[in-house]
């Protein structure tokens, strides 16, 4: 018997047809439906299980990577780490406007998840090429590398194609995930809330596997089986998300115009209606989300001059409200890079500390530095289920709000958390550095120190105490603010705040190693790590990290929360 295309959008009509049914449905009826819910979602989960295993699989154990067989210092390793890591979490603004704009969510992971398992095969090719080509390593200065100049070249074309791959899964995966979820149905949406927390127990699965598996395979056999592992499992990501394709709820694409210009048109016009009228009013004067918000928005878009027709016939009341809506979440956008530096140092100088200390588990084996981050991971996968279940009925018995808090209070609690972080990052690593000069080994890098890796173990477990709270946090409240055309795109928002952090970082760590370097100075980040000062640098993180707390408190306070959104 053949089945009933309409519960089984494959084809263009057929989508439409499928979202069409679902709008002139009931929320009751679209929850009794064939299509959508848990269901739908938990395969959308076990891609977001691969595809982190895949990301991490790469990301984690990278420095280790570029500062030995590549032979990079450490300190342009790590600024490599955070570039690329940067790019990674830009690169999925472009594949929200392709999704939003032109192929849909569904076309979209499809193709970028193939192009994602290209880039994973290719970088374990690349690991190969020094033993295929008989490059003979070569040492410059401290540093030894086996690769020759045009394989760093293709490494690195390998590393960037899997950023691009994962621009274009990574935000409409979690957007596709959620849409199973109708807003409007009480039930469904209290069902959304939760599925942000379990999208994020599935994702950090995914990397603490990789965190354990991975990074052992790369540090004790193989670079080329440790970058391989991540291309398979990619490829049993794609088979369980075309599985599911039966079971999903679609959406119509947008009309082709990209959200951007949309948006950007709305403030060009703004402007050029501002300067018409001379107002007196400015982007400086406007009040997040006060009683007077966005005045110079609406009049300079929707003032009374003949003069500007053509502008107010190019703009609409809804690019308008869309324009608006961007500009409100600026503020909490901007006011959590910080916390995203914060992040950043994990696979990189954590990592690198981690090499230092004694990692010996048993005689005969040793716990991989990067495998550490498995407890930020783990530390995650068991606290969702209790924040989850216990904390948010409690916390709503009190509040009233189904998720308990609203996702801002979560998102600050999260940012004072990473504060807390670094300050016993910071002790920590002055811990080390005595330890060093207690038993002689300032001038021996390669050294192991008898100070045992566990003593990272409270640093990385606070990490992923903070990431319970505003990872999750962000990922609700930038879907939930924006419209319905964009969530995509809010997604993607979200995800850029890493992608400027990363940069930020590896601006921070430039200008910090040019400050304190050079001829006779030992700068920060020496490649001596016995002889740096991390906890410096930690220091200043944390003193950021507590002013951004109080600005995003500021903000937060004034935030009022879109209609229709969830708090």
């Amino acid at each position: 018997m053949a089945p009933n295309t309409q519960n089984t959008p494959l084809l263009d009509h057929d989508i439409e047809v499928a979202v069409s049914e679902s709008k002139a449905s009931s929320p009751t009826s679209i929850r009794s439906s064939t299509t959508g819910g848990w269901r739908s979602a938990s395969f959308i989960i076990g891609v977001g299980f691969a595809e982190r295993f895949a990301f991490y699989g790469v990301s984690s154990n990278l420095i280790t990577f570029l500062s030995g067989p590549l032979g990079e210092s450490t300190a342009t390793a790590a600024v490599h780490v955070n570039t690329w890591s940067g790019t990674a979490a830009l690169l999925p603004m472009l594949g929200a406007i392709v999704a939003d704009s032109y192929l849909g969510r569904y076309r979209t992971i499809l193709f970028s998840t193939m192009l994602y398992i290209l880039g994973l095969g290719l970088l374990a090719f690349s690991a190969m090429l020094p033993s295929l080509s008989g490059f003979a390593c070569e040492k410059t200065s401290e540093f030894t590398s086996c690769y020759s100049q045009l394989e760093v070249i293709f490494f690195y074309f390998s590393l960037y194609l899997v950023a691009l791959g994962q621009g274009g899964n990574k935000p409409c995966i979690q957007a596709f995930g959620a849409d199973q979820f109708n807003g409007q149905d009480p039930v469904e949406s209290k069902a959304k809330s939760s599925f942000f927390n379990w999208w994020y127990f599935g994702i950090c699965s995914g990397s603490l596997c990789t965190r354990l598996i991975s990074s052992y395979v790369q540090d004790n056999f193989s670079w080329v089986l440790g970058f391989g592992l991540p291309c398979i499992v990619m490829i049993l990501g794609l088979f369980v998300f075309f599985s599911g394709t039966r079971t999903y709820r679609y959406s119509i694409i947008g009309n082709g115009q990209s959200p951007f210009r949309r948006i950007g048109k709305v403030f060009v016009a703004a402007f050029k209606n501002w300067r018409a009228n001379n107002t007196s009013d400015t982007f400086g004067n406007m009040h997040h989300q006060s009683s007077e918000q966005f005045k110079f928005l609406n009049k300079a878009l929707l003032a009374p001059d003949s003069n500007l027709k053509e502008d107010r016939k190019q703009c609409t009341v809804f690019e308008v409200e869309e324009a608006k809506v961007v500009l409100s979440l600026f503020p909490i956008w901007s006011t959590c890079l910080v916390f995203a530096i914060v992040l950043a140092q994990m696979p990189t100088f954590f990592t690198k500390q981690g090499g230092t200390l004694d990692r010996t588990i048993r005689a005969g084996l040793d716990i991989p530095a990067a495998s550490l981050q498995s407890f930020t991971s783990l530390i995650i996968i068991c606290l969702i289920p209790l924040y989850d279940r216990i904390f948010v009925p409690i916390a709503s018995a009190f509040t009233g709000k189904p998720s308990g808090i609203t996702t801002l209070q979560r998102i600050g609690t999260g940012i004072s958390l990473s504060a807390v972080s670094m300050i016993v990052a910071a002790f920590i690593e002055t811990k080390r550095l005595e330890s060093a000069e207690e038993f002689a080994l300032l001038d021996m890098p390669h050294a192991t120190i008898p100070m045992s890796v566990w003593w990272l173990i409270p640093q990385y477990l606070l990490i992923g105490v903070s990431d319970v709270f505003t990872m999750v946090g962000l990922q609700e409240f930038f879907y939930d603010q924006v419209p319905n055309e964009l969530r995509s795109v809010g997604v993607a928002l979200y995800l850029s705040i890493f992608g400027v952090g990363d940069f930020l970082s590896s601006f921070l760590i430039s200008a910090i190693e040019e400050a304190t370097g050079g001829e006779g100075r030992v700068s920060w980040f020496s490649n001596n790590l016995n002889r740096a000062h991390l906890n410096y640098f930690y220091w200043l993180l944390a003193g950021l990290s507590i002013a951004e707390l109080g600005v995003f408190t500021y903000f937060a306070k004034s935030y009022r929360y879109r209609s229709g959104g969830t708090m």
